[in-house]
């Protein structure tokens, strides 16, 4: 067997990512927005459906299990509810079972929130950072039900599940009779929708299902829809963000319905974060955020085709 202890990166590439990172942190320090960081590895994780955490055992004097987090959002949300003000954070996160052209089980994460700001605020900051760091056309915006409605001619609000699954079935050969809406409705827009999104320049995909965002509040003019957008670009989904849900009572009834979900799934969840939703409790201010996949967006940067040859050593090579 062949040893392949060389990079899966260039040195070429190694020098575009600390270029990437420059850029980014100038970004931030031109908004007067503070750097932050959080644990990597903690005691609890967000319970979110379709995300599988890392979790290993701490063998100290308080043994307990701990995960690595698969988004540092609950911690800064932490820090934002003790003041911090508007902040980001570049760090690695970790996912179980991914990886693939587009994913690797550790990547590199960008998150960041500002007080006071809304769903179409951040979406405007948000297109001043893909262009001003990345060079990226300016972004267009299209909801997430028009969407649909334009590309398969189907409202994904309203169809039943019954023609959902079938439409499934139909698009992309996958049996999906005990299938739940929302994972259908994301097979469809993954296999149908996604690859041909944002060619010529970025798209923003906002007001997803209230279903698909558990951690954003509710567009107080359609509570069937969530103040949930994602970014796409050349077929790639690179950013998902959201007017963040502050209701401790409702964030608390979210992640116990996840957590019922993980568990009749038999996967892997933590117990509920219970300093998280202290924080909620003592005032989380109103504002949004967002994370952006660095590894991938170095990808369309460098114009490369796999997440692989931007990773200094990608999964196969550890």
């Amino acid at each position: 067997m062949q040893t392949h202890w060389k990079p899966s990166a260039s040195l070429e590439i190694l020098h575009c990512r600390a270029e990437l990172y420059a850029r980014i942190r100038r970004f931030f320090a031109d908004r007067k927005i503070l750097e932050v960081e959080t644990p990597i590895l903690a005691s609890f994780c967000a319970p979110e459906n379709g995300i599988n955490p890392f979790v290993t055992h701490y063998h100290g004097s308080n043994s307990r299990p701990l995960y690595l987090q698969s988004s540092p959002e609950l911690a800064m949300k932490r820090l934002l509810a003790a003041g911090s003000g508007a902040i980001f954070q570049l760090t690695h996160a970790f996912r179980d079972g991914e990886t693939g052209r587009w994913h690797n089980p550790e990547f590199s994460i960008l998150e960041w929130y500002r007080p006071d700001f809304n769903q179409d605020l951040l979406m405007n900051e948000v297109a001043e950072f893909l262009c001003e760091v990345a060079d990226f056309p300016p972004a267009h915006r299209c909801s997430y039900r028009h969407l649909f409605q334009e590309t398969l001619h189907f409202d994904p609000l309203d169809i039943s599940l019954a023609k959902l699954r079938t439409l499934v079935y139909q698009k992309t050969a996958y049996n999906a009779d005990q299938t739940d809406r929302d994972t259908c409705l994301q097979l469809i827009l993954s296999h149908c929708i996604e690859p041909s999104l944002g060619f010529d320049a970025p798209v923003m995909v906002y007001d997803f299902p209230a279903s698909q965002a558990a951690l954003a509040r509710l567009n107080p003019h359609d509570p069937q829809v969530a103040s949930r957008f994602e970014v796409y670009f050349k077929g790639v989904e690179l950013a998902n963000a959201f007017h963040e849900l502050t209701d401790p009572i409702e964030q608390r009834r979210r992640f116990e319905k996840e957590i019922s979900f993980k568990n009749q799934e038999n996967t892997i969840y933590s117990p509920l974060d219970e300093r998280f939703l202290a924080a909620l409790e003592a005032g989380l201010p109103d504002c949004a955020g967002v994370a952006i996949g660095i590894d991938r967006l170095l990808m369309l940067i460098t114009k490369l085709n796999t997440l692989e040859k931007v990773l200094t050593f990608s999964i196969e090579r550890i």
